[in-house]
C-alpha cells in the first residue's frame, strides 16, 4: 500500500485523500527539473565540479576564530590547532603616495587572512629606507611591543623581505614570532598546492628561503667530535667537527638538489605536452593576471572547466589547460596560470619557472585585471614586470596581449567610465554574471584570426588529414577539386602553415610571396 499510494491531508475538511502514485511521481519530477534549471541559471550543476569539491575540502579544514566551549571539552592542543593566529601588520613607507602605502597594507592583510590569520592592528613607519637593524627602528620596535601586549597578538608580519639579522633583532624586541611578506606568501602556496609539481616547487622555494635563516639554540650549536680515538673522546680528539646547524644546512642542500632534479623531469613532461599542443596547430591562449583578479572564474565562463573559485589570494596555483570552441568554429586551448602579486618573492619566480614558461609558447596573452581594485594600473605593471623577465630569460618574442577588465559588476559606474577612457582597447567583462563574455569571444576570434597566415596549396587526395586540419583549425577562403588534388586557399595558424609548406608551391593562383607558408 505504501509503495502504490500516498496520503495527502486536505486542510479544508481534515479528511484523507488518496493521490495516485503516477501523479505524485510526475510532480516530483517537475520539482527536480525546476531545481536543476534553477541551479543551472545560478551557475551550479547537479553533479559538483572538481573546483566545488576542492573548495568544500578546503573550507572543511579552515580554522575558526574562537570556540564557545573554550577548553572545557577539548584539549589545549586541539584548541591551538583550531584557533586563528592573531597578527599585527607592520609596513615601512619609503616612497609613493599615502594611497599606495595603504593599498600595500590592505593587500598584506588579505594575504594574512588567506593564510588563516586574524588581523588585529596595522602600523606604518615613514622612513627613507628600512632600518638595517630592526627594519622599523628601535623606537617603533618598542611601540610595536606595546601593541602586541595590548592586543594579545602572537605573530608580527612585516610588509617586506627581512634579512636574517633584522628578523632576529625584531623578535628579541617584540618577543613573539616575526615573519616577513615572503614567508607569508610561501605559507599560502604551501597550503594551496595540490599537484606533485606544485608541491615540489613550493618545497624548493621554502628551502631556498629558510637556508640562510636557520638558527640554532643550546645543544643545536654543539659540535660533533671529529676523529675520535675512543668512544668517549679524550686523547686522540682531532678538533671540533660539524655543528648541528651545519648538518641541517647540508641536509637541506641535498634535499634541494633532489627537488631540482624532480622538477627538471616534470619540466620535460610539461614541455612534451606543450610541444604536442603547438604541433596541433590549435591557437594557445594563456590567461595571466594579478592574484584574485578572476582568472579561474573567466576560465570557467569561457570553457566550463569547473575550476576552484574562491575570493582569496592565490586560491589556485596549478596551471590548467582546457579546449573551447569559438563562434566561428575555431578550436582554442586556454591555459590558466599562477597569479602574480607586487614584489613576488624571487624564490617563487625561480621555483615556478617551468609553470611560468607557459606564457612564452602562447599565441596570445589574456591579461585579466581586477576592475574593482583601487589601483588597477599597479596590477598591470606588476604582472608585466614578471612576464617580461620570464620572456627575456627564454629569449623568445613577447606574445600579443589582450587586456580584460573583470568584475565590472562590482565597479561604480563613474569609475567604470574612467577605466574605459584609460584602457580603450580592453574588454570589460564580468565572469560572475556573464556580461561581456560574448563580446570577448568575438574579440578573441578577431585577434586570433589576425595571427593566421593565408596559404594557397594543392593537396593530393591522399592527404585528407591535412584538409581536415584546415577545416578544423583554419578558415577556408576557396576550394576546388582538380585532377591532381584539392586546391585550397585558407587562413591557418602558423604551425599548420609549416605543415603545409611542401604543398605551397602548387598553390599557384594567387598565393603571393607574403601569403603562403613558405614566406
Amino acid at each position: 500500500m505504501r509503495n502504490s499510494e500516498t496520503y495527502d491531508i486536505n486542510p479544508a475538511d481534515d479528511e484523507f485523500d488518496f493521490a495516485d502514485s503516477a501523479d505524485d511521481t510526475a510532480r516530483s519530477g517537475d520539482v527536480v527539473a525546476e531545481r536543476a534549471a534553477r541551479m543551472k541559471r545560478n551557475g551550479w550543476t547537479m553533479e559538483p565540479t572538481v573546483g566545488e569539491l576542492q573548495l568544500d575540502e578546503r573550507s572543511s579544514l579552515r580554522r575558526v576564530a574562537g570556540l564557545s566551549t573554550e577548553l572545557t571539552d577539548i584539549t589545549e592542543v586541539e584548541y591551538r590547532q583550531l584557533r586563528l593566529e592573531r597578527v599585527v601588520l607592520v609596513g615601512v613607507w619609503t616612497s609613493g603616495s599615502v594611497a599606495q602605502a595603504e593599498a600595500s597594507m590592505a593587500e598584506l592583510a588579505a594575504l594574512a587572512e588567506t593564510a588563516g590569520s586574524e588581523v588585529l592592528e596595522a602600523l606604518i613607519q615613514r622612513r627613507d629606507r628600512p632600518d638595517p637593524a630592526t627594519y622599523i627602528g628601535s623606537g617603533k620596535a618598542d611601540e610595536l611591543r606595546s601593541v602586541v601586549l595590548e592586543t594579545g597578538a602572537d605573530t608580527v608580519i612585516c610588509d617586506g623581505e627581512l634579512t636574517p639579522a633584522q628578523l632576529t633583532a625584531l623578535e628579541k624586541v617584540v618577543k613573539v614570532k616575526v615573519i616577513d611578506r615572503t614567508a607569508l606568501i610561501l605559507d599560502i602556496f604551501a597550503q594551496h598546492a595540490t599537484s606533485s609539481e606544485g608541491k615540489a616547487q613550493v618545497s624548493l622555494a621554502q628551502m631556498e628561503y629558510m637556508l640562510p635563516r636557520l638558527r640554532g639554540w643550546g645543544e643545536s650549536m654543539s659540535r660533533q667530535a671529529g676523529g675520535r680515538a675512543g668512544s668517549n673522546g679524550g686523547v686522540g680528539l682531532r678538533g671540533p667537527g660539524e655543528t648541528k646547524i651545519e648538518t641541517d644546512r647540508r641536509r637541506i642542500r641535498e634535499r634541494m638538489a633532489k627537488l631540482r632534479r624532480e622538477i627538471r623531469e616534470m619540466k620535460t613532461a610539461r614541455e612534451t605536452k606543450r610541444a604536442r599542443r603547438a604541433s596541433s596547430g590549435i591557437p594557445q591562449v594563456a590567461i595571466v593576471g594579478y592574484t584574485n583578479a578572476g582568472k579561474s572564474s573567466l576560465m570557467n565562463a569561457l570553457t566550463g572547466a569547473g575550476l576552484l573559485v574562491q575570493d582569496a589570494l592565490f586560491a589556485t596555483l596549478d596551471p590548467t589547460t582546457r579546449r573551447a570552441d569559438l563562434d566561428d568554429g575555431r578550436e582554442v586551448v586556454f591555459t590558466d596560470t599562477v597569479g602574480f602579486v607586487r614584489h613576488l618573492p624571487t624564490q617563487l619566480v625561480e621555483a615556478f619557472r617551468s609553470t611560468l614558461e607557459e606564457v612564452t609558447g602562447a599565441d596570445l596573452l589574456l591579461h585579466v585585471v581586477d576592475g574593482s581594485d583601487s589601483m588597477p594600473a599597479e596590477q598591470i605593471k606588476a604582472v608585466r614586470e614578471v612576464i617580461t623577465d620570464v620572456i627575456k630569460e627564454q629569449g623568445a618574442a613577447a606574445p600579443p596581449e589582450l587586456l580584460v577588465l573583470n568584475k565590472i559588476d562590482a565597479v561604480d559606474p563613474m569609475e567604470l567610465t574612467k577605466l574605459r577612457a584609460l584602457l580603450p582597447d580592453a574588454e570589460f567583462v564580468s565572469a560572475q554574471t556573464g556580461e561581456g563574455i560574448e563580446s570577448l569571444l568575438d574579440r578573441l576570434a578577431e585577434v586570433l584570426g589576425g595571427l593566421d597566415v593565408e596559404v594557397g596549396v594543392l593537396l593530393p587526395y591522399t592527404r585528407g588529414d591535412l584538409l581536415a586540419r584546415i577545416h578544423a583549425d583554419g578558415r577556408i577562403l576557396s576550394s576546388a577539386h582538380e585532377e591532381a588534388g584539392t586546391r585550397v586557399r585558407a587562413r591557418v595558424p602558423h604551425a599548420l602553415a609549416a605543415a603545409l609548406s611542401e604543398y605551397a608551391h602548387a598553390g599557384g593562383d594567387g598565393a603571393g610571396p607574403d601569403e603562403g607558408p613558405s614566406a
